[in-house]
């Protein structure tokens, strides 16, 4: 017998609360009554059981993925290898890089499959799976940092924008990093994607060998990490201007890499006070443009939120 999570409307009565473990999901559909409750019974049913499926092939998930092979079995699971496969052949990185967006990916097509809805979204922990039909669009909050309260700046997407998947990733976030990106947002076409090639452009944004960076293994913080003995940012003191600019354009140059190959729509960058952004999204538009390539110097990041409720 599976394993019953926790499940319940919240007090809105339109947003319907998911957590079993540390998957903890906000869902919210738009449309008419009976569409929504066949959304919402859905993505309960899927939701149950999906967590015991992804601890089957645990080992394998935290094993660095083969960027040509995929020997895992499930279907998140096998969504979770091939967003970060582009990546693994210059990169270590295992597929648990991208487990929330995949979970979110999944719960959202189990509604969409059961329903027809105007706009829904998955939110898993700030990795948004997006649904948004002609007409709709999502408004994604600007804050300080991942860990700090307040948006502070919004930009929307549009339905008739590419990006349906939103994460965030950086040293103040649930996962460790190799960088010391306070946070990088990333829009692509599916939350899956978006949440590995976040990885990637957070621990991009860095500066080697930094007296002023402090790293740890990732091991001696949390036993069971996929990240084995390898260095994680633990604090970032006091860096220079131009020093801050060379980290930043470092996730910069990565994050327009990916931009190039089509494994992202956009993304923003931000360290110490500073913030980069790359993309033809609502994020370029969102912030004064330089050279193709946008920094603001006041005190606003992006982490992705439903902020329009």
């Amino acid at each position: 017998m599976k394993r019953l999570p926790q499940m319940a409307l919240l007090p809105d009565g339109k947003r319907l609360h998911l957590q079993d473990g540390p998957i903890d999901l906000i869902i919210e559909a738009k449309g008419n009554k009976r569409e929504m409750r066949a959304a919402y019974d859905a993505a309960a049913r899927r939701f149950t059981g999906l967590l015991d499926e992804l601890c089957e092939e645990l080992i394998e998930l935290r094993t660095a993925a083969d960027p040509a092979r995929c020997a895992l079995n499930g279907v998140v699971a096998r969504r979770m290898h091939a967003a970060v496969a582009p990546f693994a052949a210059e990169h270590f990185i295992t597929p648990m890089a991208a487990v929330a967006g995949s979970v979110a990916e999944e719960i959202l097509g189990a509604m969409l499959g059961a329903a027809r809805l105007d706009r829904a979204y998955v939110n898993n922990g700030g990795d948004i799976a997006l649904h948004l039909m002609d007409g709709e669009q999502f408004t994604i909050g600007l804050m300080d940092r991942p860990d700090h309260l307040g948006v502070m700046q919004t930009f929307t997407i549009e339905a008739n924008d590419a990006a349906r998947g939103i994460a965030t990733s950086g040293r103040h976030g649930r996962s460790f990093s190799l960088g010391i990106a306070d946070a990088v947002t990333v829009l692509a076409r599916t939350a899956s994607q978006a949440d590995a090639a976040a990885t990637i452009i957070a621990n991009a944004v860095d500066l080697p060998g930094h007296p002023a960076i402090v790293r740890c293994p990732a091991n001696e913080l949390q036993p069971d990490t996929d990240l084995g003995a390898r260095l994680v940012t633990r604090a970032v003191g006091e860096l220079r201007t131009e020093e801050i600019d060379d980290a930043l354009r470092a996730g910069v140059n990565r994050a327009q890499q990916l931009l190039v190959a089509g494994l992202i729509e956009g993304a923003a960058l931000r360290l110490l006070g500073e913030t980069a952004a790359v993309g033809s999204t609502g994020i370029r538009a969102s912030l004064p443009t330089v050279h193709g390539i946008t920094v603001e110097s006041t005190s606003a990041c992006l982490i992705g939120s439903e902020a329009d409720r």
